[in-house]
């Protein structure tokens, strides 16, 4: 008998699972990911239809907040800074709202992103940035709501939305000449320090060229202003598999120096260990 209950309760398991519906939302999901120039754009939102319906001063009202879609927040992500109407966006994830008019539409980036649709209270200290633009009228009606990325330069695009017969459109402006730029600089100055250092770093652990690897740690602590106690620490482990014992002892002294006023006990005992070890005859 139990063993029939239990196929039973299995049986129906399976038709629970199976018997599941599945129908398509009304106002699908969609993402949309573009690089502009060397700033990445996501956006997330869901697109309703209309369906017959008049949209903007109906379904959409004229002069209210409008999550600008349907369902849970539209967001909006940017990989750097951006520029819109001369001012700065952080780089971050923000809701987009829109206040839709007929004269303009006030475009907000809005700072609190796990809304569904509109906030319950409205807190313009989550409102990052703010600008207005002046719809244009379409002469082809679209009938599922549309946001797009076009127009693509280098340096700037231009953030779209379309339904009904309205257009309004953001341009955002992408640093990609600065970021050009310093990577130019960077990679024509030659390796950093921490390049040198991870470069000392592998030699020693990997038993390869130790030469090699004392010149990349000298290289390291010329470049690095700070001298970091880890790096005192990788040359007096050079110095001593290179059998100059009172060279890593030296240089140990200067990493327990730096490790004690980082308050880094690991390497304060790591340093004195060293140094105790180096200094038996």
């Amino acid at each position: 008998m139990k063993n029939i209950l239990i196929a039973f309760a299995i049986i129906i398991a399976n038709f629970t699972i199976e018997a599941q519906v599945k129908t398509p939302q009304s106002s699908p999901k969609a993402t949309i990911t573009q690089a502009i120039g060397l700033t990445d754009v996501e956006i997330n939102y869901s697109r309703p239809s209309a369906r017959g319906r008049a949209v903007f001063g109906n379904l959409v009202p004229f002069g209210k907040v409008w999550r600008t879609g349907a369902n849970e927040n539209t967001t909006i992500s940017f990989s750097d800074d951006v520029v819109i109407d001369g001012k700065t966006l952080k780089k971050g994830k923000y809701a987009l709202y829109t206040i839709p008019k007929i004269e303009s539409w006030e475009v907000i980036f809005y700072s609190m992103t796990d809304n569904w649709g509109n906030p319950v209270e409205w807190n313009e200290a989550n409102v990052a940035l703010k600008t207005t633009v002046k719809p244009e009228t379409l002469s082809k009606n679209v009938e599922t709501f549309t946001i797009g990325i076009s127009d693509l330069d280098n340096n700037f695009a231009f953030l779209e939305m379309y339904w009904e017969n309205s257009y309004a459109a953001v341009k955002f402006e992408v640093p990609t000449e600065k970021k050009a730029t310093a990577s130019i600089e960077k990679v024509l100055a030659g390796p950093a320090a921490g390049d040198y250092f991870s470069s000392a770093q592998y030699l020693y652990q990997s038993n390869g060229d130790i030469a090699k690897a004392r010149a990349y740690i000298d290289k390291a602590l010329e470049l690095n202003q700070d001298k970091p106690f880890y790096y005192y620490r990788l040359k007096s482990l050079i110095q001593a598999k290179q059998g100059d014992k009172k060279g890593a002892i030296e240089t140990a002294k200067l990493s327990l120096a730096a490790a004690e006023i980082a308050k880094n006990q690991d390497y304060v005992k790591m340093n004195k260990d060293s140094i105790a070890e180096w200094s038996k005859k």
